[in-house]
């Protein structure tokens, strides 16, 4: 008999592949979300707050397995420790955490706080993995379409992105959720590097529009680890197959 899978932020973009994947796997699934949600379908929803340390108890009650994708632009690792504090309390067995890449080198608040929650996964005394993925095409078509929108686009020189897609980092998760504990695991990252500037041409295009481009350059500590591909993960990195291009044409059709 298989115990409940809990997946915290599992109504968010990557949640939404994660779920029905471990549906299809057969395994019973609670989502602990804000909001008030029906259960339905072999999935149970669980209104609490990992910020707030609101309803994480009942949460993580009989799960065996903790799939934690809940995330936001600050305070990841203080909800992060909220978590496993209840996790370790429930006797959970395996502890699932998705990161990003670059979270131990970029000098940035959002990449400090996800070292900080690895930091209290990794310290937790509970089995845990974690998987570091790079940005999802997802965000960086948020982020062209805002840039779009300017009469002219920055184009910030050397600032660099290896978008993957969200679905490729979704089945890996449900993979190293139903398997064995591993620790750290092989980053996961798109097949292609772009510059910042590319991922909005590419957008544009797409959309059969243009624009004029202005280089800019980034200052400082945060400019230079982008410029020196600290959010990259160009080696020993598990790679996935589908391109910005790929997205975009599916996406925008």
């Amino acid at each position: 008999m298989t115990s409940t899978i809990l997946v915290t932020g599992g109504t968010g973009t990557l949640g939404g592949h994660v779920v029905p994947l471990l549906r299809a796997a057969g395994r019973d699934v609670r989502v602990l979300s804000r909001h008030d949600r029906e259960s339905a379908d072999g999935i149970e929803y669980v209104t609490g707050d990992l910020l707030k340390g609101e309803g994480i108890e009942d949460a993580v009650a009989g799960a065996g397995t903790v799939l934690h994708l809940a995330g936001g632009p600050k305070g990841d690792d203080e909800a992060t420790r909220n978590l496993v504090r209840a996790a370790s309390r429930a006797g959970v067995r395996h502890l699932v955490y998705i990161s990003v890449i670059g979270a131990d080198r970029i000098p940035l608040g959002y990449f400090r706080s996800k070292l900080g929650a690895e930091q209290a996964v990794a310290g937790s005394g509970l089995p845990w993995t974690t998987l570091r993925a790079a940005q999802f095409h997802d965000l960086a078509l948020t982020v062209a379409g805002k840039m779009a929108k300017m009469p002219v686009v920055p184009a910030p020189g050397g600032l660099r992105w290896q978008p993957v897609d969200a679905r490729e980092v979704a089945a890996r998760l449900v993979e190293l959720a139903l398997g064995e504990p591993a620790g750290l695991v092989p980053d996961l990252a798109g097949p292609k590097v772009y510059e910042l500037a590319e991922l909005t041409r590419g957008y544009l295009r797409a959309c059969g529009r243009s624009r004029l481009t202005l280089p800019v350059r980034m200052p400082g500590k945060v400019g230079r680890a982008y410029r020196a591909g600290e959010n990259l993960s160009l080696e020993g990195a598990a790679v996935g197959e589908r391109t910005w291009e790929d997205f975009l044409a599916e996406r925008l059709r």
